[in-house]
């Protein structure tokens, strides 16, 4: 396993990460510390959950649960934001909200300190300064050693950072936004801005909700029990003329290269320098093995060139 150094920080994550948002959801907890296990046995170290995931609260009780014994030698990033309850004060940046919050997923996590807190989404209700100065205030407070934002915007993570900067607070060190082979929205303004100000990009969704394993082909729906079946008129949406043209091209670059679509969707990812890990879920120990395989795959920069013109990014 390869280790990275998160953004413009010490601290070092495996290239390949946990996603854990399956825990609660189609993972129990027998299932989640058989996947926690392998991870850990395979050399992850970076574990990716939030306060929502599972269903308001399961999925951070259950890694809790699967990392205990193993705590010294996980980094554990988790997010708060998003609505944990009814009316206004059960979410958001506010400095209210904040210290609530953190103090939650403490408990549920059964750890004394989140390595990696991170702000799961803008929050235009609340001021920036406000939500710098919480966090900064629960870093010193010795609950969170790092801060992260997610789904934010390039200008958003300028404006955050420059607060950051004058006012002598801690800095965000990632940003986790969608990004894969079929949406590279990113490389217009965010990774630009994270590279000049010290973020490190965490990709999450890097198989494009499983339609880069190959698994879903044109004229058939999608499985029952499969996320683009689940999302309706939006995984839908996915299941496009374009998007299967450009799955074809991807499978053949892939397979003249004896590896699979799983290997160069993070691979790929894994082989960009802004990129210090890849967030990948599994459902199952044998997922993570094929996860971490993939991301051995370094792309030279010919491999990188000839994926950039069946992948050109689109408006």
């Amino acid at each position: 396993m390869e280790y990275k150094n998160l953004g413009r920080s010490g601290l070092q994550v495996s290239a390949v990460g946990l996603g854990c948002n399956n825990f609660g959801m189609r993972c129990d907890l027998d299932q989640s510390k058989a996947v926690v296990k392998q991870a850990i046995d395979s050399g992850i170290n970076f574990f990716d959950t939030a306060d929502i995931y599972g269903g308001r609260g399961k999925s951070e009780e259950m890694l809790g649960e699967a990392l205990k014994g193993h705590r010294r030698d996980a980094i554990i990033a988790t997010k708060f934001f998003a609505p944990m309850g009814e009316g206004p004060l059960w979410g958001g940046g506010s400095r209210r909200y904040i210290f609530e919050a953190v103090d939650a997923s403490l408990r549920r996590l059964g750890t004394d300190y989140i390595d990696v807190y991170q702000m799961h989404g803008p929050d235009a209700k609340s001021p920036i300064e406000e939500t710098m100065r919480a966090l900064d205030d629960v870093v010193r407070a010795g609950k969170v050693r790092y801060i992260g934002c997610s789904n934010f915007n390039g200008w958003q993570v300028v404006e955050s950072q420059w607060i950051a900067h004058t006012e002598h607070l801690s800095k965000f060190v990632s940003a986790q936004n969608q990004y894969n082979l079929l949406d590279r929205r990113v490389e217009r303004e965010l990774a630009p801005a994270c590279e000049k100000y010290g973020l490190g990009i965490l990709p999450y969704f890097p198989l494009a909700s499983g339609f880069l394993t190959g698994k879903y082909r044109p004229g058939e729906k999608p499985a029952e029990g499969t996320r683009l079946a689940a999302w309706g008129a939006r995984g839908e949406s996915m299941l496009s003329e374009p998007n299967f043209a450009t799955l074809t091209k991807l499978e053949d670059f892939a397979q003249t290269r004896g590896h699979t679509m799983i290997d160069l969707a993070i691979g790929w990812l894994a082989s960009h320098t802004f990129v210090p890990s890849v967030i990948a879920g599994a459902t199952k120990p044998e997922q993570v093995v094929q996860n971490v395989a993939a991301g051995e795959w370094k792309l030279t920069p010919e491999e990188m060139a000839e994926v950039d013109k069946i992948t050109k990014p689109r408006d």
